[in-house]
């Protein structure tokens, strides 16, 4: 889908694009600011973080540079914006931090921490930042980089030796920055799903090397949470200490973040805790299933406040010093704010602004050639959260919110951002940004099939033992197919998760998957032999994240 030009006062039309694609910079995991800044239209739901353009040249040399001036105005329109932007879209909760010139402008909250209730959100209000967390991992392992053991060109062969990708020269090769940067080969999202289903990390990240690569090693951008993980999990092996102690120890409690963690349980034993919402029908309600992210806690895990975030935004600005104190050598966190791979190919480089990414954090640049840095993270199941920072400026901010995302902390970083650097808004950012997280809501699977009106009649299902039985891939392992009173049931995972299969026509059966990465209900369909017994099925669901294809395992003679 091609976009029209902002530049020109056009506003982008409707994407057609799926959800995968809508959450990926791929994380979500936005492709959001593609649109508004004149890229490529690539959009992630964890990750992208849309940049800033004016619609128009503005003659002003001064513009582009955040003043006190600007600087107040900011600040006086993110109270009147955050109060708009919650009333328009129902979103319960939102908290705000604006850094400026190592002082914190701002940090208050808006709305209630759980719908329905009195409970308001402020600054130390506890949100779950999805994938905002991968810029906090880059700066924790920086802090190992610079104690010169490692460097971001350590080699995974080296310091966590077990770790495969599915090429044997990618694996000898693969560094801490290439997973960093999302430019290892593996796909989009790779390994997601293998969470949704219940397996552990550690599980998930030897099953990666059973992953087909995306592209060549090195020469393309898919978004993932689980490489980012592997690259951060093996720089605590080589620092000795278990992740979450060692974000705690060299990032967290230096800063003195007292209510940010990488542990899912202590963001839960939180009781200022912004509690996750969905939207259903049009409306929103607390999320039925709540999203536990230890499996990839480096890339989505981390929960965190406005206050703690703007201690971190401060130590950006002071190239790893904060208040005179040294928490991360300078040089080891150059490399994550230099550009390490085109986020998306430019379709016009004449007249488009280009996207990096760095190590876990957006790079690019603003019309007036300065750079910006930033992450949007997002939960279908209930977050969304994003940072913008203009570090020759010194100017940031972050908003996170409690429902899962429709543009809520973009359109407030961006309307921000334009207050700062123009002294006036260039545009509505929530109807810019809106249309790519509508799309967000799309599946990848099931694309095309319409379930309420099946063939009439449908063709029947063979017979139960045509089907039953135990299949398996090296990606997702054993899978069964169990004979029940009202059809079959899958049972699928290390401890096996159930999930009823209904039947659609002939060997084409029906399932609603849960978790992040479930939108809608998946066809599985048998592959029947000669004999009229299955010797396969492919899941779309299943595909979506992996090989989607299962074999029949045969019993073995006795």
């Amino acid at each position: 889908m091609a976009d029209r030009d902002p530049a020109k006062g056009a506003t982008p039309s409707s994407p057609r694009l799926n959800r995968r694609q809508a959450l990926r910079t791929t994380g979500t995991g936005l492709a959001l600011a593609a649109a508004a800044a004149g890229v490529s239209n690539r959009a992630i739901a964890q990750s992208a973080t849309p940049a800033a353009t004016p619609a128009a040249p503005l003659p002003d040399q001064m513009l582009g540079t955040v003043t006190p001036e600007r600087a107040a105005l900011a600040v006086s329109r993110v109270r009147e914006y955050a109060e708009e932007l919650l009333a328009q879209t129902g979103v319960p909760g939102l908290a705000v931090a604006v850094v400026y010139n190592d002082e914190v402008l701002l940090a208050e909250g808006f709305g209630v921490r759980e719908i329905d209730t009195d409970e308001r959100v402020d600054a130390d209000t506890v949100f779950q930042l999805a994938s905002v967390s991968k810029s906090l991992a880059a700066t924790v392992v920086s802090s190992v980089v610079g104690d010169g053991a490692i460097s971001w060109d350590s080699t995974l062969a080296e310091i966590a030796p077990g770790f495969a990708l599915a090429d044997a020269w990618t694996t000898e090769y693969v560094t801490l920055a290439d997973l960093f940067a999302h430019r290892s080969g593996l796909p989009d999202h790779g390994g997601d799903i293998l969470e949704d289903v219940g397996f552990s990390q550690a599980e998930i990240l030897h099953r990666l090397r059973y992953l087909t690569p995306a592209y060549s090693f090195r020469a393309g951008y898919e978004y993932t949470n689980f490489g980012v993980t592997a690259a951060a999990e093996a720089a605590a092996t080589a620092a000795g200490t278990p992740w979450a102690d060692l974000s705690r120890e060299r990032l967290y409690e230096p800063l003195d973040m007292a209510h940010t963690s990488s542990l899912f349980s202590d963001y839960m034993e939180q009781v200022n805790r912004a509690i996750p919402h969905v939207q259903v029908d049009g409306g929103w309600r607390v999320t039925p299933m709540q999203r536990d992210p230890d499996a990839q806690t480096p890339a989505g895990g981390v929960s965190s406040t406005v206050n703690d975030l703007a201690r971190w935004i401060r130590l950006l600005f002071g190239a790893g010093t904060v208040d005179g104190v040294e928490v991360v050598p300078a040089a080891a966190l150059i490399p994550v704010h230099t550009p390490q791979i085109v986020r998306a190919p430019l379709t016009d480089p004449a007249t488009q602004i280009a996207s990096f990414y760095g190590l876990g954090t957006n790079l690019s640049y603003t019309r007036f050639g300065t750079p910006q840095w930033g992450h949007s993270g997002a939960f279908a199941l209930g977050a969304g959260t994003a940072y913008y920072v203009l570090p020759a400026s010194k100017f940031g901010v972050v908003a996170l919110t409690n429902g899962s995302p429709v543009g809520v902390a973009e359109a407030l970083c961006l309307d921000t951002l334009d207050s700062a650097q123009l002294g006036a808004v260039s545009r509505d950012w929530l109807t810019t940004v809106a249309p790519f997280f509508a799309a967000a809501v799309s599946p990848t699977y099931g694309v095309g099939i319409d379930w309420d009106s099946p063939p009439a009649p449908p063709t029947p299902a063979l017979p139960s033992a045509a089907y039953a039985g135990s299949y398996q891939n090296d990606f997702y392992g054993e899978v069964e197919i169990v004979e029940a009173e009202d059809g079959f049931t899958l049972r699928i995972g290390p401890q096996p998760r159930e999930f009823s299969l209904t039947h659609y026509d002939r060997d084409t059966f029906r399932w609603q998957p849960e978790g992040e990465n479930a939108v809608g209900r998946s066809p599985l369909t048998f592959i029947v032999g000669p004999d009229g017994v299955a010797t396969s099925f492919d899941d779309e669901y299943l595909a979506s994240g992996g090989p989607g294809t299962l074999t029949k395992e045969v019993p073995a003679e006795s």
